[in-house]
């Protein structure tokens, strides 16, 4: 009855909903035969939370590349995530595992569930990424190498300014951005992105989900994850995990909006990338989590639920984003319209409120200057039409005359 409910609630989530379960099939049956590369594609769907169908919607070629790309760089995060590994195991695995990759017989149980299956059979991945072409092969290691170094250095090292927060989501994520221009410029259809923008494209996201992780990442056993830069929140409380307890709830949020600001700066950069890009299975592969982004900031930003469990997009929303994000025009209207949600939310009494306003305006800018968000308009498909003209009326109709109702 739940997600019916939020269906009744919002009935334009219907159709955007079905056709991405249709879509979840329809990649499910296209998984390759050979079993190293039906092992990397089943476990793609397993350990990614957005990124496997707009993988699948990818050239073959390219495809294989990015699903392997994304698995060994999975598994350098599962090793780096694993709070029970001593760090002087931890630390040469992670300087080493670009070395990995190249060895069919290596494997390290680490990890929980299908993130141990990963890593426990890490060696099928060594299998598919040695069938890869040269430029893609150079261009993983190259990334694995320097992530996996960087991360080593945070294992030993806190973040304790904006800057070294800057340059630890560099690493982890922004490497991957530079990863992906350097795998779309190999395949042949993209210039090569300045690094700049490559690197504020993976930063955005990073960013995003260490302010939408916080609650997760504070109460890892058995030891607490903390991305969140002492310089921010040092301001707000003392220690931080302090912000978890209601007593700091004022202060909490007044630091979560710091945080959310801090991640605005990228948006510019990150439009820049995308208006550059040429192939339509590329430039979706790249928008929409992005736009799933900017979607989640605007929620959580003055939102005491981030201490208190999971604020996400709703299911219904985020097949509405795969569904709708085809041009660029689909993404400045979006950005446009998660950016006047959030600046709706700004309370003018907040320390950081100048700032962020600031940095929303200069995003309502450059969506307006693109010139494209006067030729949005609303698109209901004859599908939804049908939906909505006879499907809810006849729900209704049997829910109301149902036995239970007549007594």
């Amino acid at each position: 009855m739940g997600s019916l409910g939020a269906l009744v609630k919002h009935p334009d989530d219907f159709y955007p909903l079905l056709k991405l379960k249709m879509a979840a099939r329809h990649a499910e049956k296209q998984i390759p035969s050979e079993p190293h590369w039906a092992f990397c594609f089943s476990m793609l769907h397993k350990v990614s939370r957005s990124f496997a169908l707009v993988i699948q919607q990818l050239d073959t070629k390219l495809r294989n590349a990015v699903c392997i790309f994304y698995l060994v760089l999975r598994a350098l995060d599962t090793v780096e995530d694993d709070t029970s590994i001593a760090t002087d195991v931890k630390v040469p695995i992670l300087i080493d595992f670009y070395r990995h990759i190249y060895n069919c017989d290596w494997h390290f149980s680490c990890g929980t569930k299908n993130y141990k299956v990963l890593m426990d059979q890490f060696h099928l991945v060594s299998t598919a990424f040695l069938e890869l072409e040269k430029g893609y092969q150079e261009a993983i290691e190259d990334i694995t190498k320097r992530m996996g170094a960087g991360m080593a250095k945070f294992i030993c090292k806190e973040v304790e300014t904006v800057d070294d927060y800057d340059e630890y989501c560099h690493y982890v994520a922004g490497l991957v951005g530079l990863g992906l221009s350097k795998l779309f410029h190999a395949y042949g259809s993209e210039d090569l992105a300045p690094d700049s923008l490559s690197n504020s494209m993976g930063l955005f996201l990073q960013k995003t989900n260490i302010i939408r992780d916080y609650l997760e990442d504070i109460n890892e056993i058995p030891k607490s994850r903390m991305f969140w830069p002492r310089q921010i929140w040092s301001k707000y409380v003392n220690k931080l995990e302090d912000l978890k307890y209601e007593e700091n709830s004022a202060k909490g949020v007044q630091c979560l909006n710091d945080m959310v600001t801090n991640a605005l700066i990228h948006v510019d950069d990150c439009l820049k990338y995308m208006s550059a890009l040429h192939d339509n299975a590329i430039y979706r592969f790249c928008a929409i989590p992005q736009v799933m982004a900017i979607g989640t900031l605007a929620l959580c930003y003055n939102n005491i639920e981030v201490f208190r469990g999971v604020v996400k997009m709703r299911r219904g929303l985020t097949a509405k984003v795969i569904d709708r994000t085809k041009t660029m025009a689909d993404v400045y209207g979006a950005f446009y319209d998660f950016s006047c949600m959030l600046k709706a939310k700004v309370d003018n009494n907040d320390p950081n409120a100048q700032k962020t306003l600031s940095r929303l305006d200069s995003i309502l800018k450059t969506c307006r200057n693109s010139g494209v968000l006067n030729k949005r308009f609303a698109k209901i498909s004859n599908f939804m039409l049908f939906f909505l003209l006879f499907f809810i009326p006849s729900y209704l109709t049997i829910f109301w005359v149902s036995p239970e109702n007549l007594t």
